[in-house]
């Protein structure tokens, strides 16, 4: 069966972001952040509709409104007592509504507000695949700079400042990045489903994983299975591209809470 361009050009651009997306999403999953990245996804609005009014890449400005959100979440975890999940509804409401607020005034403007909630992978051009391979590289690379130290703050943040990893400065680093995997994906995955391709590939793979790096490349290769079995399905049953990876991905996960756990965990070992 010969594929047509756009979707040579979709499956290219999704295994980037699978790639990308795992071993951020990981730290997603160990650092309890779920919310988090819901919450950097709905700031997102905002950076939309800012990019609209000045006329900016929507990217570029998803990116600023979402690494300004992470850093106020990293201010304020260090000057209030508010324990992290009222600070991210705190943060995640209040940047949502402002976005809706912003966008309600831009009457003169048609927003794809469907687009915008379910991305459209299957109009990705060769330059939003250039976007994705570049910077999904460079932030893997800083990733891989920080791992160490971003790794032992995970597991114990204190023990990691006594041993000057500076786990802190690590965690802001991560933010940061992970406002620019929701920036480079906006347009090809949504708002609301990007979360859900960070976060479901890793929480399988740890289902079955028995080290930080297995779990790691267990999460990329589930994030690439649901990308391809995503619009396969999508090309087979003309179903909306977004949500059928999504789904891959959760029927891949409900398997390994199967005995084929036990299997797989077999061959891991």
């Amino acid at each position: 069966m010969l594929l047509d361009d756009f979707f040579i050009r979709a499956l290219i651009v999704g295994i980037g972001i699978a790639i990308i997306a795992g071993p951020f999403g990981c730290f997603v999953v160990w650092k309890r952040l779920s919310y988090f990245g819901e919450t950097l996804a709905h700031s997102s609005l905002l950076g939309v509709a800012l990019g609209y009014i000045f006329s900016i890449n929507i990217s570029v400005t998803v990116f600023m409104i979402s690494s300004i959100v992470a850093i106020l979440l990293f201010l304020l975890n260090e000057k209030t007592e508010l324990a992290s999940d009222s600070l991210l509804g705190l943060l995640s409401h209040s940047s949502l509504s402002i976005g809706l607020l912003v966008v309600g005034y831009l009457s003169y403007i048609r927003f794809d507000m469907m687009g915008l909630l379910f991305g459209d992978i299957l109009a990705v051009t060769k330059i939003d695949i250039l976007i994705v391979l570049v910077c999904g590289g460079l932030f893997i690379f800083i990733l891989s700079i920080i791992w160490k130290s971003l790794l032992a703050g995970t597991v114990n943040r204190d023990i990691a400042s006594s041993e000057n990893m500076s786990p802190r400065r690590s965690e802001l680093i991560y933010m940061i990045l992970l406002s620019g995997i929701i920036a480079i994906s906006i347009k090809i995955i949504g708002i609301l489903l990007i979360t859900g391709l960070l976060i479901i590939p890793a929480a399988m793979a740890r289902n079955i994983s028995n080290s930080p790096i297995q779990m790691i490349l267990l999460s990329i290769i589930v994030g690439v299975i649901s990308v391809v079995g995503g619009l396969f399905t999508s090309l087979t049953f003309n179903t909306a591209s977004g949500p059928s990876i999504l789904v891959i991905a959760l029927i891949l996960f409900i398997l390994s809470l199967t005995p084929l756990k036990r299997l797989i965990s077999g061959i891991n070992n």
